[in-house]
């Protein structure tokens, strides 16, 4: 069955993608680009569940040491310059 689109805009995009994916059909390329965009959709993290992530990680790390010293620890990495 053939696809036919009223909109002269998404007939534009469809094309583009019908040429850039190499699709057989303007059906075929809706297709993959509807399945591409429902992939990318549910793999898509939200900012709280990449926050919570970090914060994960943040905790793996465990605290601050107090007795670090940042300016000894740069002197040592630079060679004492």
């Amino acid at each position: 069955m053939p696809l036919y689109v009223k909109d002269r805009e998404v007939d534009r995009l469809v094309l583009e993608v019908q040429r850039l994916t190499k699709a057989p059909s303007k059906a075929e390329a809706v297709r993959r680009a509807l399945t591409h965009e429902i992939e990318r959709a549910r793999s898509a993290q939200t900012v709280s569940e990449r926050l919570a992530e970090a914060v994960r990680m943040a905790g793996e790390i465990g605290a601050d040491n107090p007795d670090f010293d940042m300016r000894a620890y740069s002197d040592e990495l630079s060679g004492g310059l």
